[in-house]
């Protein structure tokens, strides 16, 4: 070998299969990209409705983007033109919000609450039919909601619980507790009990290792099982359809856009359905980003203090 063949700078071996990952990676980013886009085409295509004028909704050439964009659909849809209470007055849109976030929202806590006990109870404590309790849990789950609407609907009826946010409540509540409870057991099994048994040793009573030690552990399980019962209880339709009958100011959101298909003279408006819609999911997209900041900040805290 010569001193000029020496010199010559040695080039590293190219690893076998760098080329194949680039190619597999770009082909998985290509297809989360499809898929986003073909999820996120109705949302985007129920935005661009809402604010096109009835010229633009019955066009033959279809337009992405409105060319005329207008605000008379949410006018409509928040004014409440079209939708009466039994003395024809318009119902605003702002009554049907309130009764949806007030059904959700005390679903949310009082389902939050007893399958927080629940759960706890299950992951700590060992008694009689425990695990027929737990199988219990899974065959409800297995039940169809829609097959329990006539008992239910005879038992509230008897109870007086018809025509009334109360009786959906105890709807929404009874069916979110199966799948909390479940939940909530698997986050509170995997707190160890020896952080339990040092507080106790430190002099601390029962309710303050719970509120201390074991509340904020499980605090992470209790958001992402809010998440389930928060869909659950806002986006119900059936249940409200049959429970609150003809009361229309104590319908909820769900309700209330099925009010713009077919009522009008000119038959389904769907220009204020598309506007309905896009206001109804407001709310859901506000407690999404409040929970995923919340649950973020859980899970770290839970590692740290874990």
């Amino acid at each position: 070998m010569t001193t000029a063949q020496a010199r010559l700078p040695v080039r590293p071996a190219r690893r076998p299969g760098t080329a194949g990952k680039r190619a597999r990676r770009a082909l998985l980013n290509l297809a989360g990209l499809v898929v986003a886009l073909v999820t996120l085409f109705p949302v985007l295509w129920m935005i661009s409705t809402a604010f096109k004028p009835p010229t633009e909704l019955f066009s033959l050439t279809p337009h992405p983007i409105p060319l005329h964009p207008t605000l008379d659909n949410f006018r409509h849809v928040i004014d409440g033109t079209g939708v009466t209470d039994s003395s024809n007055n318009p119902i605003p849109y702002w009554t049907f919000l309130r009764n949806s976030l007030f059904v959700t929202i005390v679903a949310v806590a009082v389902s939050s609450l007893l399958a927080l006990l629940a759960a706890i109870a299950l992951a700590r404590f060992k008694f009689r039919f425990r695990t027929t309790y737990l199988i219990m849990l899974l065959i409800v789950q297995m039940l169809p909601q829609q097959a329990l609407v006539i008992a239910l609907y005879i038992d509230f009826r008897s109870l007086n619980l018809l025509d009334s946010l109360t009786g959906l409540i105890a709807v929404y509540t009874a069916f979110a507790l199966p799948v909390t409870i479940w939940m909530l057991r698997s986050f509170a099994a995997s707190v160890p009990r020896e952080l339990e048994e040092a507080a106790a040793i430190d002099g601390a009573g029962p309710w303050t290792v719970f509120w201390r030690v074991l509340f904020p552990l499980v605090t992470p399980g209790l958001v992402a099982t809010s998440v389930f019962a928060f869909i659950f209880a806002y986006n119900e339709f059936v249940f409200a359809l049959t429970f609150l009958g003809v009361d229309t100011p104590r319908f909820t959101l769900p309700l209330f856009v099925q009010f713009f298909q077919g009522h009008s003279t000119s038959g389904t408006d769907w220009g204020a359905i598309m506007a309905a819609s896009t206001l109804f999911t407001i709310p859901v997209l506000a407690f999404f980003l409040i929970i995923q900041r919340r649950l973020a900040s859980g899970l770290v805290a839970g590692a740290v203090k874990g």
